[in-house]
């Protein structure tokens, strides 16, 4: 029997993309048996994740810790300021820890194969694999490699990626162009299911839909711009904020929830069936949620993370294929500011706009990546026997 040890963690992106990989393992060797580890703050959404998928699955947590970097400062200021200093000294002893226990877990369930698919938990496991001489594979969904990834990449067998190579510096030879692997059930969906889950959800099938997420852990700019602009909104189209556990209390202090044109969820499993039900999608810039909304040729606003730099240049990319419309978070700093407001009306009042829109980010979905990312680490199990 096969055996996959599967680690992602630090948001949605990172675990989704797994559940959709497991499937199509599962497929070719239906006995296969998968553990799954992800870093402590995520743990409780990326077990909901889980178990919606397969409660089989043994879920564990790794010790980690992130290695903090700031552009605006210097060298000499991340070796002096406390606040940098001793967070990351403190991070240091997490992931040597972490490689410690990942060692002693995996001699005791010695896997055939580590699939590390992003997020800073990924370092420890993927150390202590290649420690143990155990085939460790990767995964890069983002179009500015993280510092996880460019430390693992040598160490890797075989790297997928989703985009094009032409934006990594990874070994050509072991690296492959897969996409991101996302749940088959995100797909475009015509006006008949589009009403019927929209009223599954308690929302007039008859109304526009607007979803706002921020992905796994939320966004407190887009949460605080959507809720002060909520009334005017709201007299346009019924509103589903998908707030994410952090800022949920805070929000449903603010928003109203006697209101039939309004929702507020901290976290919802079935994100295919509230994404069918939207007309449109206001969303983070995470390469996982984008090639979800293209696989459903979805109208989408984005609105990149400054502090990520990955999501900017991804924002970029879409930009240039006229598939998004994106929006500057900054500009929401003032509470005034109408730009999101515009972004949506301009979407509901220009139905040829909002169509075409989806359809040009429909054309960058990459549909088979779960086989093609199932197909790499399979390989590797074959070569190893």
């Amino acid at each position: 029997m096969k055996r996959i040890l599967a680690v992602g963690g630090g948001s949605g992106g990172h675990v989704t993309p797994i559940v959709a990989i497991l499937r199509e393992l599962r497929r070719d060797n239906p006995n296969v048996e998968v553990r799954f580890w992800c870093d402590k703050h995520y743990a409780p959404q990326a077990r909901r994740i889980m178990e919606d998928y397969d409660r089989s699955i043994n879920v564990r947590t790794v010790a980690s810790g992130k290695f903090r970097r700031y552009h605006h400062l210097t060298k000499l200021q991340h070796l002096t300021i406390p606040s940098v200093v001793f967070p990351n000294l403190r991070d240091l002893f997490l992931v040597l820890f972490g490689v410690v226990q990942s060692i002693f877990r995996m001699v005791l369930w010695r896997p055939d194969v580590v699939f590390a698919n992003g997020g800073y938990v990924c370092l420890p496991v993927g150390w202590a694999a290649w420690l143990l001489r155990i085939p460790l594979v990767i995964h890069d969904a983002d179009a500015v490699p993280g510092l996880t990834n460019r430390l693992l990449a040598p160490l890797a067998k075989r790297i997928g990626t989703g985009l094009s190579l032409d934006h990594f510096d990874y070994d050509k030879s072991k690296a492959q162009y897969v996409g991101v692997a996302i749940d088959p059930a995100y797909k475009q969906v015509n006006e008949t299911e589009k009403k019927a889950f929209k009223k599954a959800l308690g929302f007039d099938p008859n109304r526009p839909l607007v979803v706002v997420t921020g992905g796994g852990q939320g966004s407190r700019q887009i949460n605080d711009a959507v809720a002060y602009h909520l009334k005017e909104l709201l007299e346009q189209t019924n509103v589903l904020i998908l707030s994410g556990a952090a800022h949920y209390d805070e929000l449903f202090s603010l928003t109203p929830q006697n209101d039939p044109r309004y929702q507020l969820k901290d976290f919802v499993p079935g994100l295919p069936k509230v994404f069918g039900a939207a007309d449109i999608v206001i969303s983070r810039a995470g390469a996982t949620a984008l090639l979800e909304l293209a696989a459903m040729a979805m109208p989408t606003i984005v609105v990149p993370s400054k502090r990520l730099v990955w999501q900017v240049e991804h924002v970029k990319l879409f930009v240039q294929e006229k598939a998004v419309l994106a929006l500057d978070e900054d500009k929401f700093e003032d509470p005034k500011d109408r730009s999101l407001v515009n972004a949506v009306n301009q979407l509901l009042e220009n139905d040829s706009y909002r169509k075409k829109l989806g359809a040009n980010l429909h054309k960058m979905a990459r549909p088979h990546a779960a086989r093609d990312m199932a197909y790499v680490i399979s390989g590797v199990i074959r070569k190893r026997r």
